[in-house]
């Protein structure tokens, strides 16, 4: 499983107090959860998460969430499982560890894309988000932030509107396969997020996409804060 800690220059100092605590290279993640914590994981979370979330908000969102110490661990837990679930069902999917959260990204690669100009949710896609569903209904105690994305074909206003409704797409899908739709948070960023080269046509069919982050709920949180005393 991939794990990745992006940070920032300013954020240096606060990194070295956790790498004084425990090395990031020889701790799994539910141990780095609870190391953040340790340090001081909620300024931590939100130097990066009002930062780094500027280019990369799913990022932002879980970081910028952490709760850190014992009680993190135990949240970290849960997604570690969880983010092996969807590794398993969904092979294709770019699941990433960060924190006490996920960071999910579907592409043409994973099964979940949207073709030029189109928001649908087509039949690949459609398979790949009710394994996804099944998944999210087996771990109720978390959150989900649902972005969408686009190419640069086309307008700045006509792609956020089109990113909108790809998010839109994918929150509704899961809905309708039984996912709460209170667990949702949909947000859209049009062509203002490239992750890959618009100038050729490989890059644009990655830039179509949906990212999503997983976090823990109130409930999550308050269960990780009493199962070890805060």
């Amino acid at each position: 499983m991939k794990t990745r800690y992006k940070a920032i220059n300013y954020a240096l100092s606060l990194i070295l107090i956790l790498s004084v605590s425990m090395s990031c290279k020889t701790a799994n993640n539910t141990q780095k959860g609870a190391v953040i914590g340790t340090a001081g994981g909620a300024v931590l979370g939100g130097v990066i998460g009002n930062n780094v979330g500027k280019g990369n908000t799913v990022l932002g969102a879980i970081i910028g969430g952490v709760v850190g110490g014992a009680a993190g661990a135990y949240i970290g837990n849960r997604m570690d499982r969880q983010a092996e679930r969807i590794e398993a069902e969904i092979p294709g999917a770019e699941v990433e560890r960060v924190g006490e959260g996920i960071s999910i990204t579907f592409d043409e690669r994973s099964g979940v894309y949207f073709d030029t100009n189109k928001s649908n949710i087509n039949s690949k896609s459609a398979a790949t988000l009710q394994k996804l569903a099944g998944i999210f209904k087996e771990y109720p105690n978390s959150n989900i932030l649902i972005e969408g994305h686009t190419d640069n074909t086309g307008s700045d206003d006509y792609n956020m509107t089109l990113s909108k409704k790809r998010a839109l797409s994918v929150s509704d899908y899961l809905a309708g396969k039984g996912v709460s739709s209170n667990r949702f948070t949909t947000k859209w960023y049009g062509e203002e997020q490239p992750q890959h080269d618009n100038s050729t046509a490989d890059g644009r069919s990655k830039n179509r996409r949906v990212a999503l982050a997983v976090v823990a709920n109130e409930q999550l949180k308050q269960e990780a804060m009493k199962k070890t005393k805060g």
